[in-house]
């Protein structure tokens, strides 16, 4: 782990565990730092917070006063911390199931969603059984029981369909018409791959790596993932068109298999 974040991920912990007290029963590490992929500059820092009974609202307001990027800075682009009861996160739900969600920091729009019933489905409610199944494989335990024993995995079809739901989303963003570069392709080009990746071989890789093992599959569309590839090193990103109708393939792959 990087030494900055390994340093705020401590105190994160600490905090969250002055609040919280006896109820804090586990803390780990998504996203790109779980998976050993993160880019200072330009990752965020994903945390999953477990409590051991539903949080009251004064508990939750004050977890969020303590954790926010003014009160504690997040060396990164941003903080996304969930915290969830733990029988939710054994549970295997596809739903949200939050207790209290917080985005914060210097590169992101600061939010807080007080449960996960709140969440609008027009900002997406597939993010967080695909966070769980990835925190099932590959979370980094910061404490409590291991990450593969706190969270449960979803069935083969509702993870499916989550994957299906999150390129559906991504597909309604609004892009530049034609097909010059355009920013963020690159990450959408390699999310589809992570997709793919997960479907046909069972597992969750950092979206480079994914791309890479799609490649190496031997895709017709290998020039552009390795254009993606390139993008988060400072290339030019694909084209927006081209990238919509990868994503567009990838997710009526994964559709036939439902």
């Amino acid at each position: 782990m990087d030494p900055e974040v390994e340093r705020y991920v401590a105190e994160l912990i600490a905090t969250a565990g002055d609040v919280l007290g006896d109820d804090l029963v586990g803390a780990y590490a998504a996203g790109s730092v779980a998976l050993g992929a993160y880019q200072p500059g330009r990752s965020d820092v994903d945390v999953a917070l477990l409590c051991a009974r539903a949080l009251a609202d004064g508990r939750k307001r004050e977890l969020v006063a303590r954790l926010r990027h003014e009160v504690l800075p997040c060396p990164a682009r941003g903080l996304e911390l969930v915290v969830y009861h733990h029988e939710v996160a054994r549970s295997g739900t596809p739903e949200p199931g939050f207790e209290v969600e917080l985005n914060t920091g210097a590169g992101m729009p600061s939010r807080v969603t007080w449960s996960g019933d709140e969440r609008p489905a027009s900002d997406g409610r597939f993010w967080y059984g695909l966070d769980r199944s990835i925190l099932h494989s590959c979370g980094l335990t910061l404490a409590g029981p291991p990450a593969g024993e706190a969270f449960a995995d979803m069935t083969p079809a509702d993870l499916r369909r989550l994957l299906v739901d999150a390129l559906t989303w991504w597909l309604a963003l609004p892009t530049p018409p034609g097909d010059e570069p355009a920013a963020g392709t690159e990450d959408a080009v390699l999310g589809a791959c992570r997709a793919l990746v997960r479907c046909r071989d069972g597992i969750w890789l950092p979206k480079v790596a994914a791309g890479r093992r799609v490649i190496g599959w031997g895709h017709p569309a290998s020039g552009l993932i390795e254009r993606a590839i390139a993008a988060r090193h400072g290339g030019p990103p694909p084209g927006g068109r081209t990238a919509r109708a990868f994503q567009q393939g990838a997710r009526d792959g994964i559709r036939a298999m439902l």
